[in-house]
Parts: C-alpha cells; structure tokens; sequence
C-alpha cells in the first residue's frame, strides 16, 4: 500500500452515481474544485442495474400490451417477444456495463474522478484506496457529500446463501429468461420485475407478505397492477411469508408460513434496502456506520457544518429523479455558504429540498401503469390534513378508449378543503406515467383548485381527466 500526498478541494463528493453528478455539476457551476470517489461504474446503480435495464426491459413488455388493446393491430402480435433482441436492447442501454460516456461528461464539466473506495477520516477528510492499493488522501475546505446509494437487503433466512438468490441487480442484468421464478416482495421492484419476465416467458409466482402490491400508494394503484398480472398468468399470493428457501436438483424450493412448497428455476428477494454507509468511515465522525442519514432540507447532515448527505443514503425518498434534486439543491447551498451568500431555506426557497416533504413524484412502469405525487389519502388524513378524495374512472374521457380498447384505470386527487389546494394525486392506468408531471406541478406549485378549472386539457387526451376529477370535485 502506498500513499500519496494531500490533495486539497473545496468539496469532496463520495459516490458518482445520478445524485453525486449533480452535486458535482452544481458545485462545479458554483466555481468550487471538486473531487468525485466512486469504487464501482460511472453513473451508478440507476444507469446499470436500476433504472435504465429495468424501463429498457419493460418498454417492449409495456408496448405490445398496448398493441394488443388495437383492433387491427393485436393478431399481429400475439405471439412471443425476440427475447435477445430485449436483452440485446437492454445491454446498449446500460452502454454494456461501461461508463466511458458519464467519465467523458464528469471530465466535461471539470471535476477530478478517484476511482476507488473512499473512506471519512475525519472532519473533511476522505481517504481513496485505488484497486492498485495507493491510497490518496482528499481534503475539503468546505464540504464532503455522502452520495453513496443503497444496497439490496435480504432477509436472514435459513438457506439463503446456498440459494444464491437474485436481487434486483442480477434481475436487470439477466442474461437468461428463467421458465419458473419467485418475486418475494410487494413494492416497485417486485411489481416491475413481474412484469418483466411474465411477459418473456417466465411462469411467475409473487409472494407478498401484506395485504397487496404497491402498499405506499392509494389501495387501488395496487390492485389493478395485481388484476392485470393475474390475467397475464402471474399467480399473486398476498399475505404470504417466506420461512426458509433451498436449492433440490437445481431448483428453488421456498416453504411458505403455511407450508406450501413452490419450486422455481430461481427466486427474486425484492424485500427492501440498505444504505450504503457501512464503510464509509462515519465512525471517524461520531456517526453509526451502517446508518441513515438524517438531514435538514439544505442536505446537511444534522449537527455537522460540512458533512452532506444525498439521495437513498438520507431515506427522505429512495428514487433517483429526487435524489437528484436534492444533489441540486446542495450543491447550490455549497456554493452559496462557500461564497458567503444568504441561503433562500424558506418552504420552496432555493437551498430547501421543500418537495421531498409534498411533492414527491414516483412512476411504476408496469401495465398498467401507476403514477402518484404528493399524499395519498391516508396520509394526509395522518398529517391532520381535513381533505376529500375525489375519483373517478379513467374510462370516462374519450382519450381513453381511443389508448386502447377495453382501457382501464382509475383517478384520484386529494383536495386540501382548507387550503383548496391538491395534496396528492394518482393515476392508474395505461400511458399514465406520461400524465403525472401536470399533477406535480399542481401539488408542488400550490395551485388552487378553482385556477385549475381555468386550465383546459385539450380533447380527445387522456388528460382530459383533469376535467372529470375537477366536476366531480364540483358537483
């Protein structure tokens, strides 16, 4: 192990996945030095096992179910997916586990990449110990932002390691289509990844301990994706546990609570995350390595001046498009504190991540579709909020039966009736995930309801539902 000298920045950024780029580029845009440490690919979990593969394989999934609801067009496809061509698709999405291109962009905008694993070693230290094993030591004169992600977590079942099961890294890197496999687990990952390989062949079994699909969204969002799975020849099993797995002649054996024995060719944990903060030095800190972050809405770890906390690691809302506003509005506090200039930390100011409390958008790409930003019902009857839920059937406007024959879904808005602005909204159904940034800039821009009946969805849209939920809102 060598060492190198101390090389000194103005900000030291640990992780250069989507929220570590923009904490950069911010910081880089402020005129500060800044240094990016990552041990993995350039661009993260969300470019190469996350985001990118997984909409990449949905999208040809997604696309014939749509064909299929066309006169005309649904014989032409009633046949199987090119498997190869998806996965060949899919590769050139992920640019083929290479990140020539984001270490071209990083050098673009003028930030120095340390290949490696980096460690805190005190207030504004961070050590980088290349896969040579030189180890270089990084100073920041003002700020070091932790943006390093989560990891899969799988559950301490007994047999789990002979399993070698997949999480959702090896699902969206797949390079085979599996005849039987076990999805373990209710939420996004689990929904998609059903989706995906019911339809390339696969006969999937999804085991979900709770009650349904999609448990922090509105109930319906949940259930449609579950019907529609079904139809597809998922078998759904809701309240179901997993007590043990095992491998018998090369399949997957899980026992369930009640005993049943389901074998599959592999099984698919997608039963939560983990921050990656276990060996990142937080011990050199006064902080619990292994842990969350917590963070005021400038990104500021709490009871620090200098420590950054950025995306999955701060568990305000583990998804990359909010992780990456949060990076734009540290990186902007950075800068400002560095040049000594007021921050704007008001609700909705400059320097306040005001949406990760309001507004937080999330699409889930199955068929059909979900989409919801903001507060569902419950909670914002939790949050004390006097509110009325407004829904109504997606098939109601014309746009919809026009998507596709037999569309089904439903909408919902949540109305603040003391404030008379939207708290929440969701849609199901499909194309919807195309709809929801009007509904985020009406949760997040306040809008009030009666302004909203000003704004006219043109016609024949599926947006046009806007104007059934604001009647019915009416009377």
């Amino acid at each position: 192990m060598t060492e190198t000298e101390n090389i000194a920045y103005d900000v030291v950024v640990l992780g250069a996945g989507p929220v570590g780029e923009n904490v950069a580029d911010r910081t880089r845009a402020a005129g500060l030095s800044t240094a990016i440490v990552e041990s993995e690919l350039v661009g993260g979990e969300c470019s190469y096992w996350a985001c990118m593969p997984s909409k990449a394989l949905l999208r040809p999934i997604i696309a014939r179910a749509d064909a299929r609801r066309l006169p005309g067009l649904s014989e032409a496809v009633r046949g199987p997916l090119d498997t190869a061509a998806v996965l060949a698709r899919r590769d050139e999405y992920t640019s083929h586990w290479h990140d020539d291109g984001q270490v071209g962009w990083l050098e673009g905008i003028g930030a120095d990449l340390y290949r490696g694993h980096g460690r805190l070693a005190g207030p504004r230290v961070v050590t980088v110990t290349a896969p040579d094993g030189t180890v270089r030591t990084l100073t920041a004169r003002h700020a070091v932002a932790v943006c390093t992600g989560t990891r899969a977590l799988l559950p301490d079942l007994p047999g789990i390691e002979d399993v070698q099961p997949w999480t959702s890294r090896e699902a969206t890197s797949a390079e085979e289509v599996p005849g039987r496999l076990i999805v373990v687990g209710g939420g996004v990952v689990a929904a998609e990844m059903a989706t995906v390989f019911q339809g390339l062949g696969s006969q999937v079994t999804v085991l979900v301990r709770g009650k349904g699909l999609l448990a922090r969204m509105e109930p319906f969002a949940g259930e449609l994706v579950a019907d529609a799975l079904g139809e597809a020849g998922a078998d759904i099993r809701t309240g179901t546990s997993v007590e043990s797995v095992g491998r018998e002649n090369g399949a997957v054996v899980a026992v369930t609570g009640s005993g049943d024995r389901i074998e599959a060719d592999e099984i698919l944990f997608a039963t939560g995350r983990a921050p990656r903060t276990d060996d990142i030095g937080l011990d050199t800190v006064g902080l619990e390595p292994g842990s969350w972050l917590p963070v005021d809405d400038t990104l500021r770890v709490e009871d620090t001046d200098w420590l950054y906390a950025c995306g999955d690691v701060n568990h305000r809302a583990l998804l990359t498009h909010q992780g990456k506003y949060q990076a734009r509005i540290a990186g902007d506090a950075i800068g400002a504190r560095a040049a000594g200039a007021p921050l704007r930390t008001d609700p909705w100011g400059a320097h306040a991540a005001t949406a990760d409390h309001h507004a937080v958008p999330q699409v889930v790409f199955t068929d059909p579709e979900a989409a919801a930003v903001g507060l569902s019902l419950a909670e914002a009857e939790q949050a004390g909020h006097r509110v009325r839920a407004v829904d109504v059937e997606m098939s109601s406007v014309a746009g919809a039966g026009l998507y596709g024959e037999g569309y089904r879904g439903r909408a919902r808005m949540v109305v603040d009736l003391d404030e008379g602005i939207l708290r929440g909204v969701t849609f199901v159904g499909p194309g919807v995930g195309e709809l929801l940034h009007s509904a985020s800039v009406a949760v997040a821009g306040q809008i009030p309801v009666d302004r909203l009946w000003h704004a006219v969805p043109s016609y024949p849209t599926i947006s046009e539902v806007w104007l059934r939920l604001l009647e019915a809102y009416r009377g």
